[in-house]
């Protein structure tokens, strides 16, 4: 089964609706300026390109605390259990490329 974003507050998707963008943008913001430059330069290069499923698993990544989210950004450590689905994963390795 597919994990799939539902947004009930309109019908656009990510990419063509500039307050959702600049809501995840926002979300993105961090406490370890590591964190913030790798989202920075992600958004600059992906935003306007994010699927739902990218979307998605942005949204599940930016649930970790800023630790373990650097410990996965900085390849310290993998994701596990259920963070490890095929779209955080892909994910992921574009955070790692940037």
């Amino acid at each position: 089964m597919d994990y799939v974003m539902v947004d009930t507050q309109d019908d656009f998707p990510h990419q063509s609706d500039p307050l959702r963008r600049a809501r995840l943008r926002w979300r993105a913001r961090r406490g370890l300026l590591e964190n913030d430059l790798i989202f920075d330069r992600f958004f600059s290069r992906y935003e306007h390109e994010l699927s739902d499923a990218d979307v998605a698993a942005l949204t599940r990544l930016l649930e970790l605390s800023d630790n373990e989210l650097m410990d996965l950004l900085l390849a310290r450590t993998e994701p596990e259990g259920d963070l490890a689905t095929p779209d955080v994963i892909r994910l992921l390795g574009v955070l790692r490329s940037v």
